[in-house]
């Protein structure tokens, strides 16, 4: 991580999130807040094990469980559901770094799974925008995701 990344909040949507699979591992005791939050402009999608959020070109909207299927699957568009974690800061770097290796994001290697990207990320509980680091699928998955994937109705991982 470079000296000058910003010290924000991290937007977790699947595996990272309180009860999932590498939240004890990569986050627990490496917090001081987790709350529910929103990513809206974005859809979910399902990986193998874990989801990918892709940034909303449109296509996904009514998709229903199949990206492209047009099927009638109650599908909040542009919406996915997760949790804005603020990461301690002693040690900020660290956790973000492990964070960057988990998901496979490595700056400017084309081969990366997600990419790391600053956006604005509403709190549930006081509506409140906050800007936050979200990894989303990397463009050469996004585009396989959008062209083959399975869109996560409702936008929430824990309730697919």
């Amino acid at each position: 991580m470079s000296p000058r990344t910003e010290r924000l909040p991290v937007f977790v949507y699947g595996t990272l999130r309180p009860g999932g699979f590498y939240h004890p591992s990569y986050l627990l005791g490496r917090t001081t807040a987790e709350e529910p939050a929103t990513l809206r402009g974005a859809v979910l999608h399902e990986g193998p094990g874990y989801p990918y959020a892709l940034e909303q070109d449109g296509a996904e909207i009514g998709a229903g469980t199949d990206a492209g299927a047009g099927t009638d699957v109650d599908v909040e568009p542009g919406v996915v559901h997760g949790e804005l974690m603020t990461l301690v800061e002693d040690g900020y770097e660290r956790v973000l770094d492990a964070l960057d290796q988990l998901e496979e994001y490595r700056p400017g290697d084309p081969s990366s799974l997600y990419l790391r990207a600053v956006r604005d990320v509403t709190r549930t509980r006081d509506g409140e925008t906050v800007r936050a680091w979200v990894y989303l699928a990397a463009p050469r998955l996004a585009a396989r995701l959008r062209a083959e994937g399975r869109v996560i109705a409702g936008g929430d991982w824990f309730t697919r």
